[in-house]
């Protein structure tokens, strides 16, 4: 196999034939250190030599300062995801690099990436803290994690690694699973009453039709039939995609009370492409944004007494709403919802404290009931 051992001036050196440039190349350091003994320069080759036979094989991992791949490769990796990733998906990867897996590797520069195992990515995963240097909360952890996994996934493809390390797993994050904040309908439509009618009929799209804000602020006058809306837009990092966050296209049929806030948003005769129009924006297209949605919901809500963020207001509560308050089974709310999976589902079916003390209550009846038949 390709490599030979050689001594210069009291130290080592591998020469490694490069098919590339069709010349030998001479590397003198193992992990950033000269090789003063033989072994050294003996195991470096038998690295060399195991990754020809992986298929990992990199020269210039070996050649480069600091005897490391690692950031140059997350540095090639995240330039592709300009492009290949979606703008609030490549805005979370830039920021997670930049700020905590970069400067881990750049720290630890002897490391490189066939050498990315479980410890090192609990190593990774104990050092991620603020600028306060205070640990971040396990949902980031997870999060910066998940953008580690990606780049690993990535590294594989690229047959710069054999396999794909073991990750961390979910429970070593000691995430805790908050229960899902939502109103009961009549205190939700309190909070629709008072907002402004012109603004009313994307916030009643929302409540009925289950979706999410960015995909209702880019829908489409012609994603509608009259009969079904198809769902197919979205909005990343404040910009227009043309796919939703899943990538997936969801048909879903207009709610029978949705129609009379048709009417409202066609007598606003706005020149738009977009179905809901925002008399008051600024920008081109006079759609909606989540800002502008925000600060309407907010005011409404400050109105009605209400204390509660868009999303949990609308899509969580009506989805509550469903199994919570008119008995929609976990499996009929995926039908509407278009969840892949029911754990989604799964989060909604909350029963309130109401509800649980009347189930309590008409179990001890019933046995009392029975009890009493029996000893007649």
């Amino acid at each position: 196999m390709k490599g030979t051992i050689h001594q210069y001036k009291g130290s080592w050196f591998v020469l490694w034939y490069d098919p590339a440039t069709k010349k030998g190349r001479k590397i003198y350091r193992y992990k950033g250190e000269k090789m003063y003994h033989k072994k050294t320069a003996q195991k470096l080759l038998n690295v060399m030599q195991s990754d020809v036979e992986n298929g990992t094989f990199y020269l210039e991992k070996y050649t480069q300062k600091g005897f490391s791949d690692v950031v140059p490769f997350i540095e090639e990796w995240l330039k592709e995801g300009e492009t290949s990733l979606s703008p609030a998906t490549y805005k979370g990867y830039k920021s997670y690099v930049k700020n905590h897996i970069k400067p881990f590797f750049t720290k630890h520069n002897q490391i490189s990436l066939h050498d990315i195992q479980i410890d090192t990515l609990r190593k990774l995963k104990g050092d991620l803290k603020n600028q306060a240097g205070e640990d971040l909360s396990p949902k980031m952890k997870m999060n910066i994690m998940y953008c580690m996994h990606a780049i690993m996934d990535a590294a594989w493809m690229a047959r710069r690694i054999a396999a794909v390390p073991p990750f961390p797993k979910k429970k070593e994050y000691q995430l805790v699973k908050k229960p899902i904040v939502w109103l009961p309908e009549e205190r939700q439509l309190k909070v629709l009453e008072q907002i402004p009618k012109e603004h009313q009929p994307i916030f009643y799209f929302l409540k009925y039709h289950l979706r999410r804000p960015s995909e209702a602020c880019s829908l489409h006058k012609e994603d509608f039939n009259g009969k079904v809306f198809d769902i197919n837009r979205s909005i990343s990092a404040r910009k227009l995609q043309e796919k939703t966050k899943t990538g997936e296209i969801h048909t879903i049929p207009c709610h029978s009370d949705f129609y009379q806030f048709i009417e409202i948003e066609r007598n606003k005769k706005i020149l738009t492409p977009f179905f809901f129009a925002n008399p008051r924006a600024r920008k081109p297209g006079k759609r909606y944004t989540n800002e502008s949605l925000n600060i309407i919901w907010k005011a409404a809500c400050k109105k009605a007494g209400e204390d509660i963020d868009l999303y949990s207001g609308l899509k969580h509560s009506s989805c509550s709403q469903y199994i919570n308050e008119k008995g929609l089974s976990e499996s009929e709310l995926q039908v509407i919802t278009d969840h892949a999976r029911i754990d989604s589902v799964r989060n909604y079916a909350r029963t309130e404290v109401k509800r649980k003390k009347e189930l309590m209550e008409t179990t001890i009846i019933n046995l009392e009931q029975k009890r009493s038949n029996q000893n007649k």
